[in-house]
């Protein structure tokens, strides 16, 4: 009724239609998605991958965890409680320990993305961590247990899939001590939705920790600051100088 009386006033009121159309995305000049640059997430995984509340030091925040559900075993499940008790000086962040995969992708630090046609690597601000990411070749033969796991990729037409494997047990998902064992096997889907905007998939299997695989989603977003660059987050230093000020 409203915007029939608006017609017969003469008042123009816009609206808007939804093409449906996917935007153009950079690509390489072998044709492959165009995945450099630097980026960041803009989402509060690193505390708390599922669903939280706010609390000191910790702002509320909407999960990445598809579903909001991590299917622990139950003996699994005493351990993540008993992490979450000594979530402030069990975190192996908090000790500047390497984040792992996929806690490297969020956590509040950009990244930046080097791609060739063999190979794609991603420099780390946090602590000057990177890696390498082969593509089209074998996982050397284990047992290996590596802080950052070994990384093994192939394209599925539009999305960089990335088999990570090799993993020590020492990580953690986030601050609240969701976490892993070393049978950790992270399969990551990098895909760009557009010009600056991409979705990155990482789903878990561990069946020492966890009854089935699960997924984590969440949008990453490349920064726009011409002068932008991945500056220095020495965690040591930074550790080591609190330590000496107490």
């Amino acid at each position: 009724m409203m915007r029939q009386a608006a017609f017969a006033l003469g008042i123009a009121i816009p609206f808007f239609v939804s093409q449906g159309s996917a935007q153009e995305i950079p690509r390489m000049a072998d044709g492959r998605p165009d995945l450099r640059g630097i980026w960041q997430t803009l989402n509060t995984a690193d505390w708390d991958i599922q669903d939280h509340s706010a609390e000191l030091g910790v702002p509320a925040g909407q999960g990445v965890v598809v579903g909001n559900e991590l299917p622990y075993l139950p003996e699994a499940l005493a351990q993540r409680r008993e992490n979450y008790e000594n979530r402030l000086t069990e975190d192996p962040v908090a000790k500047c320990f390497m984040p792992g995969v996929p806690r490297v992708t969020y956590l509040p630090y950009p990244f930046q993305i080097v791609q060739t046609p063999e190979q794609v690597t991603i420099l780390y601000e946090y602590a000057h961590v990177f890696r390498n990411i082969y593509i089209g070749s074998e996982h050397p033969p284990g047992p290996i247990q590596w802080w950052m796991g070994d990384s093994r990729a192939h394209w599925e037409d539009d999305t960089l899939v990335v088999d990570v494997t090799h993993f020590t047990d020492r990580t953690w998902f986030d601050r609240s001590g969701n976490f892993h064992s070393e049978d950790l096997h992270v399969v990551e889907r990098y895909t760009l939705t557009g010009p600056d905007h991409m979705t990155y998939e990482a789903t878990i299997e561990d069946p020492q920790v966890f009854s089935r695989p699960w997924t984590m989603s969440m949008p990453l977003y490349r920064r726009q600051e011409s002068n932008m660059q991945i500056l220095e987050y020495e965690c040591g230093a930074y550790l080591e100088a609190a330590r000496d000020a107490e």
